[in-house]
């Protein structure tokens, strides 16, 4: 007889903790061992509802299990009445359910007792407003026995005459209103208008209310900006992470799924859609606004997540060529998709360069402008995948590089993403080799020793940002030597051998939600120089394409790029030598670039035009890829020279001159 494993895998989703757990423990204490905190006010007896679940069912390739809902314990009586009375449906209760079996649970955000951190905030910028959907005042010439025109006729000459609108055609339903908006409004109407020549909307009287969205659809979050299309305001602005983590924390992976999974796809669109609908409803909700006013919307995303909210296969995208279905940009209604706004609102989504530099990276530039300036940018969107572009008015190049998802805490022994209790701050003392932290939703650093902390200061992970000024100040102490490896002969309680390797004890158990350590390891380490050189080597290609040795400006892009630090960063290598203040964070650039294109429709053009004069390289086959991509993974670099860290490192960063590289 076959004996039962003593532990099994268990994913959380929408945190990314994982690991092993337990036989028959049930997953609110599994969860809680991993350091994800599950709402829960009954002390377990389930009957409070708050620790409801989602089972995911399929196979997962990128973490290799299976997940099913036989891997838990079956619903017992009381869970069973719970449900019932409360008519919950396709969930379980945490409490109740035991492990039997590898699983991957969604924590939905009710259920999250710390809910993740988005950064979703829009940037303070000058746009001159000039949206697509307009509304225009008329009033109609009234009906007679003489007059051959009919309604809609008359209102092509209204609008012709008072406002040299050349309309061409209604919108789908736009006529059946027409006649209500004639007879009540006694031939007085407001036509909302889209880019002139189609009639989106018609009202009885006078009417100024119209919206648009501005949806920036990331591999990890999605953000959407409500803004007054007549004024520019940004009326509320709404975040949730993207539902589509839970089928693959990176691009290949969700392309994986679409590929071995026959509704993977259909899957994919319908949860992403889902949730932009709540943001939209949340928006309006919070702005005041009506769904119906909604006219207009704007999306950009990279090419995989532009597929999938369009319902696309994006399988072409899964290897060379990375063949796009649609590069250009779209025209829509937003109803194709699933949108509930106005029944006749418009979706514009923005144009992408290549398979895999898309519309989100396009309103990067349209956003930061580095082609209206003489200054040589490099800027970055950082994410799962990594969109580079070097160069000014004169030339601008691109390319995409394959980060993965280390920078968001993926692959790390104690990471996780952005959300109460994860580190994203690290300092160690260099003559002690002690560390200093602080974790999100707790203002005050905290240091080793520390006991009684509250809740809100107890350690559960570690985050992105957190990752890299750990990594970075490792190496700054003298414990990482520059090719990335602890160094042993440095004494401290800090730095234990494991194994052939060493790992670093940033957290002591105290002072964590889960009780356990928190460790940097050896294989931490080797992940964030995988990612950065990754990022490093596409950035340098890049420049030697372009012919310059330095940039005058460095561009974050990104939620991580808004918390990274710029000399933590460029410890690491993961940006090029550059002055530190010329090193900016622009935050979710992506957004605001679809918030141009939402508020003016000449910058829609100006996207098309990016998108075809940007210069694209296809750095995975580039010849000089591989050397400059092993002479990245030192720390800061190998070859080239970092003069702004001199004298911050322990040692002289040496450097052989450029020429020496083989290009």
């Amino acid at each position: 007889m076959t004996q039962s494993p003593r532990t099994h895998r268990l994913i959380l989703m929408p945190s990314g903790r994982q690991g092993e757990v337990p036989r028959g423990l049930d997953l609110l204490a599994a969860a809680r061992s991993l350091g994800v905190e599950i709402e829960s006010i009954c002390g377990g007896r389930q009957t409070c509802g708050k620790c409801q679940v989602i089972v995911e069912e399929g196979a997962f390739a990128k973490h290799g299990i299976t997940s099913s809902e036989q891997h838990l314990s079956p619903v017992g009586p009381v869970e069973e009445a719970y449900c019932r009375e409360h008519a919950i449906v396709g969930r379980r209760l945490a409490c109740a359910a035991q492990v039997l079996g590898d699983v991957l649970i969604v924590v939905p955000e009710e259920s999250q007792a710390r809910k993740q951190f988005i950064a979703k905030a829009a940037t303070e910028r000058v746009i001159e407003i000039d949206p697509a959907v307009r509304p225009y005042y008329v009033e109609l010439e009234p009906a007679s026995m003489d007059a051959r025109a009919g309604a809609w006729e008359r209102l092509q000459r209204a609008l012709g005459d008072d406002w040299d609108l050349a309309v061409e055609r209604p919108a789908p339903g736009v006529l059946a209103d027409l006649t209500r908006a004639e007879r009540d409004g006694r031939g007085r109407m407001t036509a909302h208008v889209w880019q002139g020549v189609e009639v989106s909307r018609i009202q009885a009287g006078y009417h100024e209310a119209t919206y648009g969205l501005a949806i920036d659809i990331g591999s990890t979050s999605v953000v959407a900006h409500l803004c007054d299309l007549r004024t520019g305001v940004v009326l509320a602005t709404e975040a949730d992470m993207n539902p589509q983590v839970r089928y693959g924390e990176d691009l290949m992976s969700r392309v994986s799924y679409a590929m071995t999974e026959a509704q993977g796809t259909e899957r994919m669109h319908r949860a992403v859609v889902r949730t932009l609908n709540e943001l939209a409803e949340n928006a309006c909700r919070r702005a005041g606004v009506r769904l119906d006013d909604v006219l207009d919307a704007v999306v950009v995303g990279n090419p995989i997540m532009v597929h999938l909210a369009l319902g696309i296969d994006p399988a072409g995208l899964g290897a060379a060529p990375f063949a796009l279905t649609i590069s250009g940009p779209v025209d829509a209604y937003a109803g194709e998709i699933g949108l509930r706004l106005h029944s006749s609102a418009r979706l514009h989504v923005l144009p992408a360069v290549a398979g895999h530099v898309g519309a989100d990276h396009v309103a990067v530039l349209l956003a930061e402008a580095p082609h209206e300036s003489d200054e040589v940018a490099l800027v970055v969107d950082v994410g799962t995948n990594a969109e580079i572009s070097v160069g000014n008015r004169r030339r601008i190049v691109c390319a995409s590089s394959p980060t993965g998802p280390a920078f968001e805490g993926a692959q790390i022994t104690h990471g996780q993403r952005a959300a109460p209790g994860a580190i994203e701050r690290v300092r160690v003392d260099p003559a002690t080799l002690e560390p200093r932290w602080k974790v999100i939703g707790h203002e005050a650093w905290l240091e080793s020793g520390a006991t009684d902390l509250p809740s809100t200061a107890l350690a559960s992970g570690i985050c992105g940002s957190g990752i890299i000024e750990a990594v970075a100040e490792l190496r700054l102490a003298g414990l990482l030597r520059p090719d990335g490896l602890f160094d042993g002969s440095r004494p401290s309680p800090r730095l234990r051998r494991r194994g052939r390797t060493y790992e670093y004890i940033l957290v002591d158990p105290s002072a964590t939600a889960s009780g356990a350590e928190i460790v940097i390891t050896q294989n931490d380490v080797r992940a964030i120089q995988l990612a950065k050189a990754a990022l490093y080597a596409g950035a340098r290609l890049l420049m030697d394409r372009l012919g310059v040795e330095r940039v005058d400006r460095v561009l974050l892009a990104g939620a991580f790029g808004s918390y990274l630090s710029p000399q933590h960063a460029m410890v690491l290598g993961l940006i090029p030598d550059c002055e530190l203040e010329r090193v900016t964070a622009v935050g979710n650039a992506a957004g605001d670039g679809a918030r141009i294109a939402l508020l003016n429709r000449g910058a829609r053009r100006e996207a098309e035009w990016l998108a075809g004069w940007v210069e694209h390289v296809q750095i995975a086959t580039d010849p000089a890829f591989q050397e400059t991509f092993v002479a990245a993974m030192a720390l800061p670099h190998a070859s080239d020279p970092f003069p702004h860290l001199e004298g911050l490192l322990p040692e002289p960063v040496a450097a052989e001159p450029r020429g020496r590289r083989r290009r």
